[in-house]
């Protein structure tokens, strides 16, 4: 006869932004499954995030959409706010908006580096420091970034950029954090597919065949690979874990 084992995270509420599709979603879904209650962010798919919600709810768990910019101070405290004053507390938050676009030198401009930044850093910072005000021991902080922070790929001048930073940010609020016993770490994923990778027409390429041929364990990713990821290092499992950039590519490096 097995014991019933409780889940990781029951007690918990988890706020994970961006999660309306893709590993956003995914990342949602696991929390929930290990027993968070979870707030699912979205800045426009709100028929997304209440899709994410249905699923999440269909399986027993408990989840609400909300509403959130991350890249206005006012929207990411509002977000932090209503998950505590919907669930009475703030355990986990990801900080998974992310926005992804390739220029060459040439092609880069202001509106293009500022998109990237505001999103992907400035977003981070914010929803970070809204959740720190409510964070108490044994929090946990997963930040995602992706591989192309440390690899050299043509085109990704400024998104690499962006998630470099997103790398240094956490290791800095990692040891800041850290005398209030909360954790921070990053997941960076490599080759995912999602719908964003569909939308823009990655999937089925040569270029995904390339990326493919390029990873040691010679799939894509998908986007439970990182959820279950995530989910270790909001829980108690992870507790002597934190400054640490994990990396979810399949061995790519």
């Amino acid at each position: 006869m097995r014991l019933a084992q409780m889940a990781r995270l029951d007690g918990k509420v988890a706020v994970v932004t961006g999660a309306s599709k893709g590993i956003g979603a995914a990342i949602a879904r696991a929390l929930a499954q290990e027993g968070a209650a979870v707030v699912v962010n979205y800045a426009s798919s709100r028929a997304g995030a209440e899709a994410v919600v249905d699923a999440i709810s269909a399986a027993g768990g408990k989840a609400v959409a909300i509403q959130g910019d991350v890249t206005k101070a006012a929207e990411a405290r509002g977000l932090i706010e209503a998950a505590v004053a919907r669930f009475g507390r703030l355990d986990v938050l990801v900080n998974n908006s992310g926005v992804y676009e390739f220029a060459a030198i040439e092609e880069v401009t202001e509106e293009h580096y500022r998109r990237l930044f505001d999103v992907n850093v400035l977003g981070v910072l914010l929803t970070t420091q809204a959740a720190a005000r409510h964070l108490g021991e044994g929090g946990s902080i997963v930040n995602i970034s992706s591989v192309a922070a440390t690899l050299p790929v043509p085109t990704a001048s400024v998104y690499s950029g962006t998630k470099g930073a997103v790398n240094t940010i956490s290791s800095v609020l990692a040891n800041e954090l850290a005398p209030r016993k909360i954790r921070v770490n990053v997941v960076s994923p490599g080759y995912v597919v999602t719908e964003g990778t569909r939308a823009a027409g990655v999937t089925g390429s040569e270029m995904e065949a390339g990326m493919v041929a390029q990873t040691p364990l010679g799939r894509a990713g998908q986007p439970d690979d990182i959820a279950g990821v995530v989910a270790f290092l909001a829980s108690d499992d992870a507790r002597w874990v934190t400054g640490e950039v994990i990396n979810v590519g399949g061995g790519v490096r």
